[in-house]
């Protein structure tokens, strides 16, 4: 008895109305079938009536079959109508749904701004901000103190020997370009001894004697 003084709801109305409009379109489509089927039949009819020689007959159900064929195609307008009102009833439910949940979620967050207290939430952020860097440090702190504790003494003389070997390996490399190069002072060519600049006598004499000048 109460569902009866019961107010409609915008959901109700729509549903109400989609289902009148689902109604109508398969309405629509039963009365497209009997059409179909009466062309069908009236295209044969003039055929019987054509091969019979009855040109007057053919005449009035020739044009039965065009008024026949326009019903036809009025029914396809018909459920192209259908279809768009249904199709805007559904857009406008849509719409009004997002209405709905942009103001339910308006009255949701004027509610959390007048509870929330912008100096405190501030605060609180650069509270956060401070522990995270100085949780940082710590742990920066600790991984530098287990380091210098977990590292081995033998690790620094291991690293030292390698030093070393590599050094050794080029001291020997040096040493041997230095065995191959020649030796300072004996493998440099002996300056050669100073030319004389003056010519003797003799020698003056000896090469006349030779061009044959007394």
């Amino acid at each position: 008895m109460a569902s009866l003084f019961k107010k409609k709801t915008v959901d109700d109305i729509i549903k109400e109305q989609t289902k009148e409009l689902r109604g109508t379109q398969r309405q629509i489509t039963r009365d497209r079938a009997a059409l179909e089927k009466q062309e069908k039949q009236m295209e044969m009819e003039i055929k019987k009536m054509a091969k019979s020689g009855n040109r007057e007959a053919c005449k009035i159900l020739a044009k039965q079959l065009v008024q026949l064929r326009k019903q036809k195609n009025r029914t396809y307008a018909v459920s192209s109508k259908v279809t768009s009102m249904s199709t805007q009833t559904k857009v406008m439910n849509s719409q009004m749904k997002m209405a709905g949940a942009m103001s339910t979620t308006a009255k949701t967050m004027q509610a959390v701004n007048k509870k929330m207290d912008p100096q405190k939430t501030l605060q609180t952020m650069q509270d956060f901000q401070k522990e995270n860097m100085r949780m940082g440090m710590t742990e920066d702190m600790i991984n530098d103190t287990l380091d210098e504790i977990f590292v081995e003494s033998g690790d620094e003389e291991e690293s030292q020997d390698i030093v070393n070997q590599v050094l050794d390996e080029i001291g020997i490399e040096i040493s041997g370009k230095m065995v191959r190069a020649p030796a300072a002072g004996k493998s440099l060519p002996t300056a050669s001894p100073k030319r004389k600049t003056q010519i003797s006598d003799d020698e003056i004499e000896r090469q006349l004697r030779a061009l044959g000048v007394d």
